[in-house]
């Protein structure tokens, strides 16, 4: 037997014939054998379920006959209130057809009661209107009389009544006349309250003014009433806002004691919020709709403010310049504060409105209805005053827009957040874009780019402080932009001012290490060496600083994408701040775009990516620019050698070097020719390179950005990382930021550079060099052949490979014959086969 519910029980035993036969189809299992044990188990089971359907049936039965024991006495008085009623209707039919004719039909029987009824309607509103012409032809008498007896409720009422009956005169030409007379009426009333009124809000008097306010609402005219009551109490707030004189927006002024626009803010707020606090227990005294009318006395007062708070904002940035968004936002917060209090004035105001009952507002006709039973009604009535209560609330924040005007003054501000930002920024990192002050040239300037770099990254942390408390967010992509730009400003001049002055004396002159007091450097050189070394470390510290102020621009844009997430799960926007409104004006502005929500999508993305990426382009070429200087100076000698080399008669020596003729007139062969010296001292610059590196191993400065290095790709790089073995010394060779630094060993660190001064020389060789000589003898090719063969080998015993040497290398050692052929197959294709073919007159 399965489980079964009590009604399905029940059911079960009304369709079996009898009780034995319900149990034997219960228990019976289909094979017919069942243990007693499982038979026990199913009685005990089935008995269960018995005894609850019978508790059961129980309790609705007795449920039942309570409702029908509840139900008789009103049933009988129902049966007698429904005999009543089918004989007053038999009464009445048989009234109603005693008086029809004899020989009438139904049909027109009725036709003739809809005639009557249609006509009784037609004559009770000609009575109406008539009734009304009436009334208005003493309306104004009235009216008069009870002005001069001070009988204002009463002159109130009567023309209330009169405008009721208006719209029976539109499109009549009676209605301009009497909307005129009713105007003038309204008018005279109006001014007989006024002065009354005044003195009665000015006395606090809310019982009298809350008379006043019914009179002027029977005439139509509450909006004036309002104006009455919010002139009387914005009066002092107006005279304190037209009376201060302040520092920062009256620069005419003579210096007086004046005070800064945002200390008179706070204060003006404390007064503002100390009349809010008063009008909390005033306006529910007289207004109906308290919360209402002190969102429009908020609008009110900021609205009749001259100058306005907007132009008072904007005076700022006449007379503090840049600086004045620091102000502004300081004032945005001073209202903030006063919002949040004024919120909380809002919602203890809510709980003060006085409940009016809607029979007391006019008599209502009688009505016959029967009662609601009470039993059957309290959960409805309790569920539709909640949801009354809470749609009435919804529809209240609505209207009140009172802190949507309160922070419009500074929507314009956080929409142009970006280029203020960028300007304030651009005033603040002046300073910071003077690498050596003129008054002392022998700064360091290796400190003095990290002094200021912590002074540039501290003053790109308030900025996202700054934005985070006044956009909360919103304005991310300017904040990135001005941040961007102005890190990148700070880089770039430090980048221009060390490639003109990097050859200045910086600080104690350096010396050459004993081991390396016979390479061919001046102390000037040695101390370039050392500063361009102090300044890539110093870089290298600008890069780090850089990643870890984008580690708090990433976290704070994650934490901003979570809110917007959060708020859209719930769905709605993001509306930060201190109230409703203020979020909502920079949800609806310009600020919520595409561009923001694809940063804050950027933001999330694994791995992360670089988010100012034009100040590490920067930081690259600052990089790039140091090792360029480190490798002219490095190589300044070698340049020095080959600075002559173009203009070495031996080009033009006669003869072929190849066979020599003796006086004897003898051929003596001549197997090699030995590299010019120019040559070797080249050789032995570049062989003297790795000596310098291993002096310089330690030094991680030398590892930084590598592949801004000139001359050396990424993938030359990649297999220098992938022979490098695991070292202690973390160097990194990309301005990316990878998923983990690439470490190279200092062995791998001096081959990348080696690498770069080889290309480097080699390229001025080819490109500087060889192309200013101007003619070849063959003795000349030939000697030039072995120099370029010697300095060939030079080069691949530092792993540099460069195949122009090679090509100049072999068309310099053709002969006449096979040149002119060559010339012939590959021009005007090949560069160096042209400069070749001109030096060797081939073509």
């Amino acid at each position: 037997m399965t489980s079964t519910s009590a009604s399905a029980l029940v059911q079960e035993l009304d369709d079996a014939p009898d009780v034995l036969t319900w149990l034997n189809d219960t228990l019976t299992p289909q094979d017919n054998h069942v243990p007693l044990a499982s038979l026990d188990s199913l009685l005990a089971d089935l008995l269960t379920a018995t005894d609850i359907s019978a508790v059961t049936t129980s309790a609705a039965l007795e449920r039942t006959i309570d409702e029908v024991s509840r139900s008789a006495p009103r049933l009988t008085y129902d049966l007698h209130f429904m005999r009543d009623g089918a004989l007053s209707l038999h009464s009445a039919l048989t009234t109603v057809t005693a008086r029809i004719p004899a020989g009438t039909s139904t049909s027109v029987a009725l036709d003739r009661l809809q005639t009557l009824d249609t006509a009784k309607r037609g004559m009770e509103a000609v009575r109406d209107v008539l009734r009304e012409a009436e009334s208005w032809s003493s309306l104004e008498a009235e009216v008069t009389a009870l002005l001069a007896e001070r009988a204002y409720d009463k002159a109130a009422e009567r023309l209330s009544e009169a405008s009721r009956s208006m719209p029976v005169f539109a499109g009549t030409p009676e209605y301009e006349p009497r909307r005129a007379l009713m105007v003038s009426l309204q008018n005279q009333l109006e001014a007989a309250l006024s002065s009354a009124l005044v003195g009665a809000i000015n006395s606090g008097d809310t019982a009298l003014c809350r008379n006043f306010y019914g009179i002027f609402a029977n005439i139509q005219r509450e909006s004036e009433f309002r104006n009455y009551y919010f002139g009387s109490r914005r009066a002092g707030l107006v005279a304190l806002w037209q009376s201060e004189v302040l520092e920062d927006t009256e620069v005419s002024v003579p210096a007086v004691s004046r005070q800064t626009f945002s200390t008179f803010w706070a204060t003006f707020c404390a007064s503002f919020l100390a009349v809010l606090n008063a009008e909390r227990t005033s306006i529910p005294a007289i207004f109906p709709d308290p919360q209402i009318t002190l969102s429009t006395f908020i609008t009110s007062t900021l609205s009749t403010l001259q100058p306005s708070c907007p132009q008072q904002l904007a005076t700022l940035f006449n007379t503090a310049g840049s600086s004045a968004l620091k102000d502004i936002i300081a004032i945005y917060k001073t209202t903030e504060e006063f919002a949040a209090s004024t919120d909380k004035i809002m919602e203890k105001i809510q709980f003060s409105v006085i409940p009016t009952d809607s029979t007391l507002d006019g008599p209502l006709p009688p009505k016959h209805t029967r009662r609601r039973s009470v039993r059957m009604s309290m959960s409805w009535r309790s569920n539709s005053a909640t949801n009354f209560s809470r749609a009435q609330q919804s529809t209240l924040n609505d209207v009140l827009d009172w802190d949507q005007t309160l922070f419009q003054a500074f929507l314009d501000f956080q929409v142009e957040y970006g280029t203020l930002e960028r300007r304030l920024l651009s005033d603040e990192l002046s300073f910071a874009s003077t690498p050596t002050p003129n008054k002392n040239p022998s700064t360091d300037r290796a400190r003095l780019l990290r002094e200021r770099a912590v002074d540039v990254f501290s003053a790109a942390e308030e900025s996202l402080v700054r934005c985070m408390s006044f956009t909360y967010g919103y304005a991310a992509p300017g904040l990135m932009s001005a941040l961007d730009l102005s890190l990148a400003s700070f880089v770039d001049s430090w980048t221009q001012s060390l490639t003109a002055n990097l050859s200045a004396p910086s600080g104690a002159p350096a010396e050459s290490e004993d081991d390396l007091a016979d390479l061919d450097y001046s102390p000037q050189d040695w101390s370039n060496i050392q500063l361009v070394l102090h300044l890539l470390a110093s870089t290298r510290a600008v890069l780090d600083r850089l990643g870890t102020f984008e580690g708090k621009l990433r976290a704070a844009l994650v934490q901003i994408a979570t809110a917007f997430r959060l708020a859209q799960h719930e769905g709605g926007v993001y509306t930060p701040g201190a109230t409703k409104g203020a979020g909502s004006l920079l949800a609806q502005s310009s600020l919520n775009s595409a561009a923001l929500h694809t940063l804050l999508s950027s933001a999330e993305c694994h791995p992360p990516v670089p988010l100012l990426t034009t100040t590490r382009a920067s930081i690259a070429s600052l990089a790039r620019a140091l090792q360029s200087s480190l490798q002219h100076t490095l190589l300044a000698p070698l340049h020095a050698h080959l600075s002559s080399y173009a203009f070495l008669t031996l080009w033009a020596v006669p003869g072929d070097p190849k066979s020599m003729r003796t006086a004897g007139d003898l051929h003596v062969p001549v197997f090699s020719l030995s590299p010019s010296d120019i040559v070797q001292h080249v050789a032995e610059g570049l062989l003297n390179l790795p000596r310098l590196f291993e002096v310089y191993a330690d030094d991680d400065a030398l590892g930084f950005s590598l592949n801004t290095l000139p001359n050396v790709d990424d993938a030359y790089l990649s297999g220098l990382s992938e022979q490098s073995p695991e070292v202690g010394h973390n160097r990194r060779t990309s301005l990316v930021l990878p998923p983990k630094p690439v470490v190279l060993s200092p062995e791998a660190v001096a081959a990348a550079w080696l690498s770069s001064l080889g290309h480097s020389i080699l390229s001025h060789l080819t490109s500087n060099v060889l192309p200013k000589i101007r003619t070849l003898s063959v003795a000349g090719a030939a000697q030039l052949s072995s120099d370029l063969g010697y300095l060939s080998n030079i080069v691949r015993a530092l792993n540099v490979e460069y195949e122009e040497l090679d090509r100049w290398k072999e068309y310099v050692g053709m002969n006449d014959e096979e040149g002119s052929r060559v010339v012939g197959e590959k021009l005007p294709g090949d560069q160096v086969l042209v400069l070749v073919a001109k030096m060797r007159g081939w073509t």
